[in-house]
């Protein structure tokens, strides 16, 4: 359960980030947010179907 956390964590890292990056106007840090969202959300993926296949 902990690795689910973490992997959810990272995406809403990179929600926050692409937000303030928004705000700010600075394109890198939008960038970059949206990199670690979507890193974030495929381990997150990727950890459910881990999940299923176990049961």
């Amino acid at each position: 359960m902990s690795k689910k956390f973490a992997h959810s964590a990272e995406a809403t890292k990179g929600r926050v980030k692409k937000v303030i990056g928004r705000a700010t106007g600075n394109q890198r840090l939008v960038a970059e947010g949206r990199a670690d969202q979507a890193r974030g959300n495929l381990k997150l993926a990727a950890a459910k179907v881990r999940d299923a296949f176990k049961r």
